[in-house]
Order: C-alpha cells, then structure tokens, then sequence
C-alpha cells in the first residue's frame, strides 16, 4: 500500500504537510531537514523541486528556489541526495515542482527514480489533468506514484469531480487563487468554500495550502479537511534558524500541539 494511502486510513488527529525547498538553506542540507522534520512529528514531508519561474508561489519560496539553484540545486543532485532517504524517514515523501524539468529529465525515467528512492507522489501544479491522463497516468501508476491535484475556490464542480474520479491519495485544496504565502487567519470566504467542497462528499481526502502558518491557522483548516499544508512559513524559519534541527523540531511539534 502506498504510504499516503495507509497514513490517511490510519490517522487519528490533522494530518500536518509540511513544504520545504530541496537544498534550502544551505545545498546540503536536504536531508538535515527531512530528518529534523521527520523527528518533529510531521506526517508528509514535501520537498520542492528548485525552478527559475515557480509561478504558484509566492516571495519567499521563489527566493528560497533561487539560492536553491544558485548553489547548485538540480533534479539530478537531488536523486542523489535522497539516495538512502528510507533509511532514516518513514512518512510519506512527495516532491512539488513545475513539469519542464520533470520532461527534461524524461517522465519514465523521472518516475522510476522516484520509486528507487522512496517517493510516493508528485505535485506538478502545471500539468493538465488531459495531458497526464493522455499521456502520463499509466507511467505513474506503473511507479506506484500518486498524482496530486490541486483545486482551488475558481475550480468548477464538475472539474473537481473529473479531479476527485482519477485522484488517489488526497487532493490539495488551495485556499484562495493567490500565490503562496503565509497569510494571517482564515476568512469567511474561504470557510464558504470549505463548506462547498465538504458538501460534494469526494471520495479522496483534502489537504488545505496555502496561508497556513501556525497551530491556529491548521487547527481552523483541519476542522473543514483532513489536515493542512504549511510552506512559507516553515520556508522562512529555514532561512533564518541558527540550529536547524532544533529549530524544525520545535516548530513542528509547536504546530502539532506536542509541546
């Protein structure tokens, strides 16, 4: 069973994403957050595929891509880097990118590296549903790797249905049309429509991202899914920690109401 798929069957409190960008803050410490992040109690760890042009996202993980790159940061090294990550992380790893390097890489090969290393899913929030149902599902699933879909408050019932039929794992659910970034408290527009999404009865769990950024904001998000996501302000945290696992631990357990 895929590990997304146990951890929701199994789960009994929010279940806490958190964002972090590969070789951010520093190019080696890919893995020194992952570990941290993991022993902090997190439930998935998603890691972010450096890019040129991150269009979904917001200031902070656009800066963090480019210091990222800037050091060095590819597809490639990453691989590398999570060369033996399933000796020490257990949770359920996805990483979070824009199509053209997965392309560049080549899908299959890119999906096949994926399984080698312990990765249960991807999030390419530029790939139409079309295009990787035509194209690339049947590689995907031949890799045992999840799909995630993003919606957001413009998506359309009936997109969300087409979404939710050819989803498995959850479907991350956006919070407002904005970049990221970590935004203060939940406004009655968006409760609107949590409230539309919960009525539809989907069949795939959801994960609320974006503005997420303390116990407060997750634990108003959770009440309407089955738990949130948090990437700038964790992003933010990394750039300025001085003791980087200590510093994530804490953060993580401060959102999970561990301390």
């Amino acid at each position: 069973m895929n590990r997304i798929t146990k951890l929701f069957a199994e789960a009994t409190e929010p279940i806490l994403n958190v964002y972090a960008t590969a070789g951010y803050p520093n190019y080696g410490d890919t893995m020194t957050v992952l570990n941290a992040l993991q022993a902090g109690g997190v439930d998935i760890i998603e890691i972010g595929m450096p890019y040129s042009d991150p269009v979904a996202d917001g200031e902070t993980i656009q800066q963090s891509n480019q210091v990222s790159l800037d050091q060095g940061m590819s597809v490639a090294h990453l691989f590398e880097q999570l060369k033996d990550m399933r000796q020490t992380v257990s949770v359920p790893v996805l990483l979070m990118g824009y199509i053209n390097p997965v392309l560049q890489y080549g899908v299959e090969a890119f999906c096949k590296k994926c399984a080698e290393v312990g990765v249960d899913g991807l999030i390419l929030p530029d790939l139409p549903m079309a295009e990787y149902e035509s194209e690339y599902q049947a590689i995907f699933e031949q890799y045992c790797l999840y799909n995630i879909f993003l919606i957001t408050p413009q998506t359309t019932d009936a997109r969300i249905a087409q979404i939710d039929a050819i989803s498995k794992g959850f479907i991350y659910m956006v919070s407002s049309a904005s970049t990221t970034g970590a935004k203060t408290g939940i406004s009655s527009d968006q409760e609107t429509y949590f409230k539309r999404i919960e009525s539809m009865n989907l069949k795939n769990p959801r994960l609320i991202g974006f503005g997420i950024s303390d116990r407060a904001s997750f634990l108003k998000a959770s009440e309407s899914a089955a738990g949130a996501i948090i990437g700038s302000a964790f992003v933010k945290l990394l750039g300025q920690a001085q003791d980087l696992h200590a510093e994530i631990v804490d953060f993580v357990q401060s959102i999970k109401g561990k301390k």
